[in-house]
């Protein structure tokens, strides 16, 4: 099977079209994979690292209002789809997986065009713009979020999944996160990340809470800054608590499903992805959604799960280094409730969606 898969910007997008590949090369050792994306996103370097081929189109996404760079951003769909149709015509995939993200626009639309069966995956409750306008396009819609049909004007073919990104955590074996991170076998850890990139106003919030750290000896923290801001980040909490022993800090994580799985709890955004990675854990989690994303969706992300008693939300206009520390020590000094929280956060998790999503694309590969 030959399949094309589409998705950019962040590491929402990406990682569950990497899943998605992954699973069809686990089903089928024969797959072949062609991955198409950008080369100012963040595909172009995590893609080649997993050992898919990568190719890149231009394109950009439209802005709300109206602006005369949505024209040339009209020019740039055109151009992107033309150049997306060479390269179907060239790699003739059997079915083509859009996983969000404007550089799924051009690819899966020239895909219908081009006849070929297409997938679109969407991982927040609330639909992104791109895949709004490729529902119509799309033989099958994914949603990582049951209220998410109705949103989607064809239901007939629209299909609950889950998020793939669930599949690769269930995958990995308890210990790893720790050797990988240096820490003691069976160390409590808290996690904070802010996304694939990193989130400034959590950075600062960490910062604040730095000082206060040593006093909590009973637990690690383990503070994922995002590339750009690890050396400030790194410099200023030197500066304030140099003698922290119990905090590590670290720009990146490549083995982020090793760690989620010997974490303790998980401060984070409320990305699509993430939420499925812990809740297929069934891990407690404080969330604090990105004010800065489209329809506001990371918020109505974390309510669906603090709703069920799964997680805690702080508003970013709301997060400070107290109110944080002060949310982490109340869930740490509380077991029973931790556990609610864990048992709430599986409830939420699907049984394989990788596979899931596998199968319905060896079904539009035999119905072409």
């Amino acid at each position: 099977m030959r399949i094309v898969l589409t998705g950019g910007g962040t590491g929402g997008h990406i990682y569950p079209a990497v899943a998605i590949g992954k699973q069809m090369q686990q089903d089928n050792p024969d797959t072949q994979l062609l991955y198409i994306g950008t080369n100012k996103g963040m595909e172009s370097r995590i893609v080649p690292e997993q050992g898919i081929p990568f190719e890149a189109i231009e394109i950009t996404g439209f802005r709300r209002k109206l602006s005369i760079d949505n024209v040339k951003t009209v020019l740039r769909f055109l151009k992107g789809v033309r150049r997306s149709k060479a390269l179907l015509r060239k790699f003739k995939p059997d079915v083509v997986v859009g996983t969000g993200g404007y550089v799924c626009g051009p690819v899966v639309y020239a895909a219908a065009k081009l006849g070929i069966p297409t997938l679109i995956h969407e991982q927040n409750a609330i639909p992104g713009l791109t895949n709004q306008f490729l529902s119509r396009y799309a033989s099958t819609i994914g949603v990582s979020f049951k209220q998410s049909e109705k949103l989607f004007p064809k239901a007939k073919k629209t299909l609950y999944t889950g998020n793939p990104c669930a599949t690769n955590v269930l995958r990995a074996a308890t210990g790893k996160g720790c050797a990988s991170l240096g820490l003691p076998p069976r160390s409590r850890f808290v996690l904070i990340v802010g996304g694939s990139r990193g989130a400034k106003a959590l950075n600062e919030a960490v910062i604040e809470m730095a000082p206060l750290l040593g006093q909590t000896t009973d637990v690690h923290f383990v503070f994922v800054t995002g590339d750009s801001y690890y050396a400030s980040t790194s410099s200023r909490i030197e500066q304030v608590s140099p003698d922290m022993k119990n905090v590590k800090l670290i720009p990146y994580l490549n083995n982020m499903a090793e760690v989620l799985v010997d974490a303790t709890l998980v401060v984070s955004r409320s990305g699509a992805s993430s939420l499925a990675e812990m809740t297929a854990l069934g891990l407690p989690s404080i969330l604090i959604p990105s004010p800065n994303v489209t329809n506001n969706h990371q918020e109505a992300n974390a309510r669906s799960l603090v709703d069920a008693g799964a997680a805690e939300m702080i508003l970013e206009k709301d997060l400070t280094g107290q109110s944080l520390l002060s949310r982490i020590q109340k869930l740490l000094n509380d077991d029973k409730l931790m556990k609610q929280m864990a048992e709430a956060s599986k409830s939420f998790a699907m049984p394989d969606s990788a596979a899931i999503i596998a199968s319905e694309l060896k079904r539009l590969q035999t119905s072409k």
